[in-house]
């Protein structure tokens, strides 16, 4: 079998920050540390870092009083963050700053005048987090049927903003869609889709032009790695999505010649890894990558990590 990895694949920058962020807040202020949601979606991760004594949780309600804790990787509503203040809560930051740019044209445009039009997934808590700094001027578009419902007079003036993990094709039809009804509508800065989630879904479409099955390493909650099976699918190419390689058996890979491989971008290496070694175990493997491009980008890690406050 001839197996071909996508390059770059795996953990992005914002995704290695935000749980460098925990990992650091465990060693500094020891545990139980507090996180509001998956600090990234992998169970994975979050198994780990739960052994570690991350404690993750969906409500602030759940946390004591002036506790130390740390916002996930996909970002809150400023009613999340007055909230917290009120609780006196001890917080550190760990949004990633590509969503942390989404939320700034969410304010920057309402202030314009615009009615912001965001494409999204529905109930995905980086969508909750973006409609909450406008949530009386803000329409989520989730496909062509919600952009039909609109009740918005052509002369409104309009703004778009994207979830940073969509499908960048499916993306650009409904942008399309809504250009032909707002002629004068701001689209989405190219860079809203972030910089992993197109590099990884430009890896996948190479890899659909050589192999009979993609496989893709991430968690189901986990919408980029979601979006990389639909590409695959959608060049015409079986695609599974698996947590790791407990869920592949033999069956899976019966008739195929060529596996692709790529990992979400929340998805750690050592998964990738022990799936490749499963492979050698079980079939003649030959090995190939397919690189599309380097990623050099990292962040800070939050400021507010080592302040006195949170000492």
């Amino acid at each position: 079998m001839e197996v071909y990895l996508a390059q770059p694949r795996g953990f992005c920058a914002g995704v290695d920050r935000a749980i460098s962020i925990v990992n650091m807040a465990l060693q500094k202020f020891h545990a139980p540390v507090y996180v509001r949601h998956e600090i990234v979606h992998n169970h994975h991760v979050v198994k780990e870092l739960r052994e570690k004594g991350a404690i993750f949780i969906d409500n602030l309600e759940e946390i004591p009083t002036g506790a130390v804790t740390i916002f996930s990787a996909h970002g809150v509503s400023p009613a999340v963050r007055q909230e917290a203040a009120e609780r006196n809560l001890r917080i550190i930051d760990a949004t990633c700053p590509l969503v942390t740019k989404v939320h700034t044209e969410a304010k920057r445009y309402t202030k314009k005048g615009c009615h912001i039009l965001l494409l999204g997934h529905r109930n995905h808590v980086e969508v909750e987090g973006t409609m909450g700094e406008a949530p009386n001027n803000i329409n989520l578009i989730e496909n062509l049927a919600d952009l039909e419902k609109l009740n918005i007079p052509p002369e409104q003036p309009i703004a778009i903003l994207t979830q940073t993990t969509l499908a960048v094709d499916d993306t650009q039809i409904i942008i399309e869609a809504i250009k032909k009804r707002f002629p004068n509508v701001i689209q989405p800065q190219s860079k809203d889709i972030c910089f992993a989630t197109t590099n990884r879904q430009k890896a996948v479409k190479e890899l659909a032009k050589t192999c009979d099955l993609i496989l893709v390493v991430g968690s189901p909650t986990s919408s980029n790695s979601n979006r990389l099976a639909e590409v695959a699918r959608s060049r015409g190419v079986k695609s599974l999505l698996i947590d790791d390689v407990t869920e592949l058996n033999s069956q899976d890979l019966q008739n195929v010649q060529k596996l692709g491989i790529t990992a979400g971008a929340s998805a750690p290496e050592f998964v990738v890894q022990n799936l490749l070694n499963w492979l050698r175990k079980h079939y003649p493997t030959e090995i190939h990558t397919i690189d599309v491009g380097s990623e050099e980008a990292s962040f800070s890690i939050a400021k507010n990590l080592l302040s006195p406050e949170l000492l």
